[in-house]
């Protein structure tokens, strides 16, 4: 019984870790942003995505363990020549990321192999169609281009192109002396440029400087014109008002019994000063008879005015 008993117990240990290496086999974890391609007999059965997954252990098998995350592949420098015949350098890096494992692994052998040389071709394809001052004017678009062009033709492999990117563009040793005399010219001459303008401005300052002051002396010099003109004419007008008032006072005293007396006495002393005058400018001067005396001078005098008021 106990042979019987051993000989269970050994079948049962062995059937226990069949099972369990049955199960070990057959279970498939496959990691996130991996696909696992499986076969059965060799040929294709089916595309394990992240997560559990089974399989028939020793009858299917992982063939082919594809990563789904974006990779980035350095693309070697290589030679190119563009459409004005300048021979390049050129390197970059591609990017990329597997869309469909079954293509990746089926319709190329090496798809990393296979889509860097396939970078390589299409940039010095894309290089030949531009001339070398627009590969470094353009070179996002000829980014673009490649990348347009290798997904055209990778598109059977499961491969998706994200972007090209040139790291560097080397052109000949002559052609980067000429490139550099040429952007020396082109800061002097903008150099020039900027100086030129800043003279000019300068000048047109000056200009306005000047004429604005030419304004504001004429503007002055009017005002003081004018303010000179209407003081002398305040002036004239105070001294017509001042005589007017003058001669009004005048009148109304003349026009008195006093005033009449002060005016006669007024025109006598005149006379007599008048008559002294002719006598210093000549030694001989003629006089009436009845007119020696300064009161036969007043007389006259006074029958003058007395004359002229009868006749007023």
């Amino acid at each position: 019984m106990e042979i019987i008993f051993d000989y269970i117990l050994t079948v049962q240990t062995f059937l226990l870790i069949f099972v369990i290496v049955l199960l070990r086999a057959s279970i498939k974890f496959v990691p996130q942003n991996r696909a696992y391609v499986i076969e059965r007999f060799g040929k294709f059965q089916s595309t394990k995505i992240a997560g559990l997954n089974f399989i028939f252990p020793f009858i299917d098998t992982v063939s082919a363990d594809r990563s789904l995350k974006e990779q980035a592949v350095d693309v070697p420098e290589q030679s190119a020549i563009t459409k004005d015949n300048i021979s390049l350098h050129v390197d970059g890096v591609l990017y990329f990321r597997v869309l469909d494992a079954y293509k990746a692994t089926y319709g190329v052998d090496n798809y990393v192999f296979a889509v860097t040389q396939l970078a390589q071709t299409t940039m010095r394809s894309e290089l030949g169609k531009m001339e070398l001052d627009k590969t470094f004017e353009e070179r996002d678009q000829l980014n673009t281009n490649i990348v347009a062009a290798i997904n055209e033709a990778a598109g059977p492999w499961g491969i998706q192109v994200l972007r090209y990117e040139i790291k560097d563009i080397v052109p000949p040793h002559s052609v980067m002396e000429a490139m550099e005399a040429q952007m020396k010219a082109e800061r002097v001459k903008r150099a020039q440029i900027l100086e030129s303008e800043g003279d000019r401005q300068a000048a047109i300052n000056r200009a306005e400087g000047e004429k604005a002051s030419v304004v504001l002396a004429a503007e002055a010099d009017k005002s003081e014109q004018i303010l000179r003109a209407e003081g002398e004419a305040k002036a004239i007008i105070a001294v017509a008002e001042a005589q007017a008032e003058a001669l009004r006072k005048v009148g109304e005293a003349a026009n008195t019994d006093e005033g009449q007396k002060a005016i006669q006495l007024d025109l006598a002393t005149k006379a007599i000063e008048a008559k002294q005058a002719i006598a210093k400018e000549s030694s001989v001067v003629l006089l009436p008879d009845s007119s020696t005396e300064a009161g036969s001078i007043v007389a006259q005098a006074t029958s003058i005015i007395s004359a002229l008021n009868k006749g007023a």
